[in-house]
């Protein structure tokens, strides 16, 4: 049985909390199978990042050409990508994918800092991104990144409406706002929808690569989008719930708990 892949470019976190290391739990977890293209090796513990170190252009591009010339690539997950070289030479490589296939989806988890606000790229984050946003299927930012990615303008209406120019769904994540619930607004042109979650104590290393990767596994089931997102919510919820840690500060999301669980 060949089982759905999905491509992923993200640094690489030696906390095992987010990057690549979250991406890979979350898409295993979910059954599919995660292939990595490493961006960027970063310095970090579960709460400060301390230096990015990019992975040089040509070597991503290396990374990723071993894999797409022998298989079948469902969906490409994207994080951090280090600098705009990086971004770039991942645009070029989606646009070679997308030759083969035209259908294929792109998930953009555009992290343009630490939970903590730690800088997690060397070049400006928003214009290290710029060549990907109008390559996205999705895009995925909390807050403070839907407001970066918008030149600083907080209002929803004004930050949707640019977003969606570029990519044709929207997720923004209500995760750094305040108060008892945690709202989670996905839009497409025509078409939006609310999710409400109930805010858990604490901190959490990696939420939004969780979340993202989740996503993507899900599309690569076959999953439509609104329920991949759903979904994709629901065990990152999960994941919080039973959440553990591993030093004092942002506790581990639990990424196999629905295997666990056996569901």
């Amino acid at each position: 049985m060949i089982r759905p892949s999905v491509l992923v470019f993200a640094g690489s976190d030696p906390s095992g909390g987010a990057g690549l290391q979250a991406d890979i739990q979350a898409i295993s977890a979910l059954g599919a199978h995660p292939l990595s293209a490493i961006t960027a090796l970063t310095v970090q513990d579960n709460d400060h990042v301390f230096n990015v170190h990019p992975v040089p252009a040509g070597l991503v591009q290396q990374q990723a050409h071993a894999l797409i010339a022998k298989m079948d690539i469902g969906v490409v997950k994207i994080g951090i990508v280090g600098n705009r070289a990086n971004a770039d030479a991942i645009a070029d490589i989606i646009q070679l994918m997308r030759q083969r296939r035209p259908a294929l989806q792109v998930v953009l988890d555009p992290v343009l800092a630490s939970g903590h606000g730690d800088s997690l790229s060397q070049d400006n984050p928003v214009n290290a991104i710029a060549s990907l946003l109008p390559l996205a299927t999705i895009v995925t930012p909390n807050l403070p990144e839907a407001s970066g990615l918008c030149g600083g303008d907080r209002r929803l209406d004004t930050q949707v409406e640019t977003l969606l120019s570029y990519c044709p769904n929207v997720l923004i994540k209500g995760g750094h706002d305040c108060g008892p619930d945690v709202v989670n607004r996905w839009f497409t042109n025509g078409n939006q929808c609310t999710w409400t979650w109930p805010r858990l104590e604490g901190g959490f290393h990696g939420t939004g690569c969780t979340l993202a990767s989740a996503i993507a596994a899900l599309l690569a089931l076959g999953k439509p989008m609104v329920e991949a997102i759903e979904e994709a919510q629901a065990y990152c919820h999960q994941a919080l719930q039973s959440a553990y840690a591993i030093a004092d500060g942002q506790r581990i999301p639990n990424r196999c708990v629905l295997l666990e669980e056996g569901k």
